[in-house]
């Protein structure tokens, strides 16, 4: 696969042999959260990346957080959240992925999992690509999640798409990726583990 052809092989055959093969890569950003923690701790967390099999092409399941919530509020995110006991990154993205947003983990293939991105409010993420196999049914916490909408996979892995900004917090500049899409702004945190899927589906 090219990324000036980014739909040639894009299919659910094509990527668990992608994953099987656990070919090396190299990953865009692994994030930059250790510069604002001064305490120094981080703290394990992983998200579901979840590619969904529609008839027209593979989807990205995204979430948009209400504006209320304390960190991320209003952002574009991935389901997930923080490890609980001696969860492994998938046991972890599965059940938080069932409790924002209701999506039963029999639904779900994992195929692997990414590098690890450290955010800015002190976690280390793992980010859990899973096969998302419908008809599935979505039951949204309302208390975390305002939406749950789809973009098509070719949208994450085409070069045109990918933005990189900055911005000054605390005196320390920050570079950040974004992915605009129609209404939805998504940068951060969640446009970095997708730029790593972006590079390990494209290297």
């Amino acid at each position: 696969m090219t990324v000036r052809e980014p739909s040639a092989k894009l299919d659910s055959s094509w990527l668990r042999g992608r994953f099987s093969t656990q070919l090396p890569y190299e990953p865009v950003t692994t994030g930059d959260g250790h510069l604002f923690r001064k305490d120094g701790v981080i703290r394990p967390a992983s998200v579901l990346v979840p590619l969904v099999e529609r008839e027209t092409g593979l989807t990205v399941l995204l979430t948009r957080r209400t504006a209320h919530l304390y960190d991320h509020a209003g952002q574009i995110s991935l389901p997930g959240g923080r490890s609980e006991g001696n969860e492994s990154p998938s046991e972890t993205a599965l059940r938080e992925t069932a409790e924002e947003i209701g999506l039963h983990p029999r639904h779900v293939e994992i195929l692997g999992s990414l590098n690890d991105y450290v955010t800015v409010t002190g976690y280390r993420v793992t980010p859990v690509v899973g096969l998302v196999s419908p008809p599935f049914e979505l039951e949204p916490d309302t208390f975390e999640v305002a939406e749950i909408f789809e973009v098509p996979l070719t949208v994450f892995i085409d070069p045109v798409n990918h933005q990189r900004n900055r911005v000054v917090v605390q005196g320390i500049e920050r570079r950040y990726y974004a992915m605009p899409y129609g209404p939805y702004y998504i940068w951060g945190a969640t446009a970095g583990m997708l730029m790593n899927l972006y590079r390990f589906l494209t290297r």
